[in-house]
């Protein structure tokens, strides 16, 4: 029989409190992980990512269709870049 220390290895369980908030940014987290991932991903995986500087390697393009904007906004950018690209010229 194995024992508990041979199956978590240096796993010690922590009781950490956190706001309702927090905590349900930290769910979604380890969800976006999960998807990239493609595998289940802990909440304790999930503070080492954020803790560890991860992130700052993720490319612009992981953003993609992370930003709700209506047509609107997107006709104001493309002219707002249009009168800027003018200036250049």
């Amino acid at each position: 029989m194995q024992s508990v220390k041979s199956i978590l290895g240096d796993y010690v369980a922590k009781t950490v409190r956190v706001d309702e908030e927090t905590y349900r940014r930290l769910v979604e987290e380890a969800g976006r992980l999960q998807a990239i991932l493609k595998r289940s991903v802990s909440l304790d995986e999930a503070i080492r990512y954020l803790t560890e500087g991860v992130r700052a390697q993720n490319r612009i393009s992981d953003l993609a269709g992370s930003w709700e904007v209506s047509e609107e906004e997107v006709n104001e950018i493309r002219k707002a870049l249009a009168r800027r690209w003018e200036k250049w010229y």
